[in-house]
């Protein structure tokens, strides 16, 4: 009882780092700043996601079925991006107000949509027997939910970004090696990892490449897996 309880929680675990690791890939989608690109992108992270969910809970993918429930669910958020991402044509500062604004609403969807589909495989439902109608309502409801949490992806970004300009690196004091022959040598600092900043970056330059025709659909998952890992 005790092994079921932990494998439990073991997925449960690894299908939320999933839903969170697609909705940042998703806030750098939608902030893309070519319209329709950054629809086409967020619809992909999260078929992506639902592909992956289904490895979790060692369910079978229906690449159909997955489009049509994502289409039935967001068909309404995708419709309200796409039509602020005509506010990206504008110039300067329309670019970034609708930038936000798309990245916010895509975060928010696909929390949503990771949320709907946990649940449903929690008790045992499957890609195939899953009913879009009848978990709208559930969908509108982690919809809100996912704004709080987009938007404090949002605010650990800003807090990163302005921590990293407010430290400026110190140059270590240069070595007299005349007076200390026998000074060990300054070791590097070593590398930090990507933060949230970083990958919400990459992941926005990556769907970019991938929408301008740059690299292919094969070369954008990989090189998207090696992002979240």
């Amino acid at each position: 009882m005790s092994d079921f309880k932990d494998v439990k929680q073991e997925r449960e675990k690894h299908a939320e780092t999933i839903v969170r690791n697609h909705v940042l890939f998703s806030m750098g989608a939608g902030a893309i700043p070519v319209p329709v690109a950054d629809v086409l992108a967020v619809s992909a992270s999260q078929l992506d996601m639902i592909r992956q969910l289904c490895k979790v809970y060692d369910l079978d993918f229906a690449e159909t079925q997955g489009k049509a429930i994502v289409s039935a669910l967001t068909a309404s958020t995708l419709a309200r991006i796409g039509a602020a991402s005509l506010g990206k044509l504008i110039p300067g500062i329309g670019s970034i107000v609708s930038g936000v604004a798309n990245a916010a609403m895509a975060g928010a969807s696909t929390y949503a949509l990771g949320q709907v589909f946990k649940s449903h495989f929690d008790t045992g439902g499957t890609i195939l027997d899953f009913d879009p109608d009848r978990l709208k309502k559930r969908y509108k409801e982690q919809f809100e939910k996912g704004k709080k949490v987009a938007e404090e992806l949002r605010k650990q970004h800003e807090a990163k970004q302005k921590a990293e300009e407010a430290v400026a690196p110190t140059a270590a004091p240069p070595v007299e090696s005349e007076l200390v022959p026998d000074a060990p040598p300054v070791a590097a600092a070593a590398p930090k990892g990507p933060n949230d900043a970083d990958i919400i970056t990459r992941l926005k330059e990556l769907g970019e490449l991938k929408a301008a025709g740059i690299i292919t659909e094969e070369e954008f998952e990989k090189m998207k897996k090696r992002i979240l890992k």
